[in-house]
């Protein structure tokens, strides 16, 4: 009777592991699609362009392919999807987008649902504690935008705002919002979950001044003429010492694996050039939709 016992419990011992096991996966494994080939998931906000956005179609302009956004009917494309896809194609594995909300892409990655960030992230210190960072893949520089007709457009020191009081915005979570009291005498506005609304808030008289990365403000321009971009003066402009201007891939810390995986193929294709990354840049502006 008790050897029964013995067996039955063994055997439920088993059938649990079995159960258990299957299908689970650690958080560094590398997953695979149904044909058995290895993805690039990737996660990204697919909201800010020309970086990343979100589109209907599945061409553009040019005949090139968008990238279907997990989950959705729904594509993304842009500067980041360019770039994932040029890697993924290297390593010989499919490419798997995931849009999430920018306060908690490092989350969602932590918890599995995808394994790197391709989204325009800087490489910060701050970040640098909890992420594991690639080479960089894209050189970005700050720029200060304003409403077109303001006071303000023609300024070309951040001197000139001495005195001027305005009120400032851009992004929450990015290096712009410590970088805010580099402007004289400005007032600390409300920040927002994506550069459009902070644009938005340009346009509607909520702000004056919005920090923003130059790649994104020119995107911006093109379908906004109420925007005007401050070209500062060297000895008289913004300083980032924070390293955000490094835009990289972040991965686990503990994803060394994907890291160099992704360090070698962009080696391999020499992406280290900034002409050739501005040039794709220039293109992912040029092929944004006017809804983005």
């Amino acid at each position: 009777m008790k050897k029964k016992i013995f067996s039955i419990i063994m055997l439920c011992v088993m059938v649990v592991s079995c159960f258990t096991g299957c299908g689970s996966k650690s958080g560094n494994e590398t997953p695979t699609n149904a044909s058995g080939k290895k993805v690039l998931r990737v996660g990204m906000e697919c909201a800010y362009a020309p970086f990343n956005w979100t589109q209907e179609s599945a061409t553009m302009s040019d005949g090139s392919q968008a990238v279907p956004i997990y989950g959705t009917n729904y594509y993304a494309y842009g500067y980041d999807v360019m770039v994932a896809r040029m890697l993924a194609d290297k390593l010989d594995m499919d490419l798997e987008i995931h849009k999430v909300e920018w306060n908690s892409i490092g989350l969602s990655m932590d918890a599995g649902d995808y394994d790197c960030i391709i989204a325009g992230m800087g490489k910060t210190k701050a970040r640098e504690a909890t992420y594991a960072f690639t080479d960089v893949y894209y050189y970005r520089s700050d720029c200060l935008v304003v409403k077109k007709g303001s006071a303000y457009e023609n300024y070309t020191k951040l001197s000139d705002f001495k005195g001027k009081g305005v009120t400032t915005t851009t992004q929450i979570g990015t290096c712009w919002v410590d970088m805010m009291g580099q402007i004289p005498d400005a007032k600390i506005g409300a920040n927002y979950e994506t550069c459009a609304e902070a644009f938005m808030a340009i346009t509607n008289g909520v702000a004056d001044v919005c920090m923003v990365d130059l790649p994104t403000a020119i995107s911006a321009q093109l379908t906004n003429p109420d925007l005007v971009i401050l070209q500062l003066d060297s000895s008289d402009g913004l300083v980032n010492d924070t390293g955000s201007q490094n835009v990289c891939i972040a991965t686990r810390k503990s994803d060394t694996a994907l890291k160099d995986t992704l360090n070698q193929a962009m080696k391999d294709l020499n992406w280290n050039n900034k002409d050739e990354m501005d040039k794709l840049m220039d293109k992912a502006i040029k092929l944004m939709p006017s809804s983005n």
